[in-house]
């Protein structure tokens, strides 16, 4: 069961960049699931998607798995299709040591491999469906373009590239508006003020976000024929490219 998130929750001496350390892998369902509006709706939709690109003998991909449920998300909708395999990357030890338990409580005739590496390392081939569930923003800007580009490399014709991120409104004022909304999300699921900011000061060195229009583009810049927004909550978001 997973424990409550209390990471933040005193005075810290100093505050450390962000990582997905021991200590985060104990907390992070709660974590994510208080923190990230419309968490839940992209994992229950997921499978409704993977299930009209999923292709026969192929291979499909969950990038930055963390605690593998966007990869349990994924098998469900590859169900019904003959030979696929799924492949979860993570570059934390912790995080794929706690998936591999996650996953080995749901039986299925699916198989699943977990490899901890990083996702510029990562060999993407015979790929149907890929998805990067909140990971890009925290892999460094310059990076992202060959990161997408192998992916689009590596993926069938007819393949689906599924992002969930955090974004950036290219209008400050609406930025700001987007970040207070979220910041009351949190408030609402009992996050205080000072964990609040203690978190946000934690990670504004290590997840650098990205607008709308710039992921449009690098997905059009690295080939994908088709683009869209499928869901969206204040300034989170879940894009679909397609191959």
């Amino acid at each position: 069961m997973t424990q409550h998130d209390t990471i933040f929750s005193k005075p810290l001496p100093s505050i450390s960049d962000f990582c997905f350390d021991q200590q985060v892998v104990e907390v992070f369902p709660d974590m994510i699931n208080r923190s990230v509006p419309g968490y839940s709706s992209i994992l229950q939709t997921l499978p409704q998607i993977v299930s009209r690109y999923v292709q026969p003998n192929s291979h499909l991909y969950d990038l930055g798995c963390s605690l593998g449920a966007a990869t349990l998300a994924i098998r469900k909708g590859c169900e019904q299709t003959e030979n696929c395999k799924i492949i979860g990357i993570d570059n934390s030890q912790p995080m794929i040591e706690r998936a591999q338990l996650h996953l080995d409580g749901f039986k299925s005739q699916i198989p699943v491999e977990l490899h901890c590496q990083d996702l510029a390392e990562t060999e993407i081939k015979n790929a149907s469906v890929v998805v990067l569930n909140f990971t890009l923003q925290f892999i460094s800007q310059d990076k992202r373009d060959a990161i997408i580009q192998n992916i689009f490399n590596g993926m069938n014709k007819g393949g689906a590239l599924l992002v969930a991120e955090k974004v950036r409104h290219p209008d400050e004022s609406m930025n700001d508006l987007l970040i207070e909304l979220h910041h009351n999300f949190k408030r609402a699921n009992g996050y205080s003020e000072l964990e609040i900011s203690q978190k946000r000061a934690a990670i504004e060195n290590v997840m650098k976000v990205d607008t709308l229009q710039a992921h449009q583009q690098r997905f059009q810049k690295a080939g994908f024929q088709h683009s869209s927004v499928w869901f969206q909550c204040f300034n989170f978001a879940a894009m679909l490219a397609v191959k």
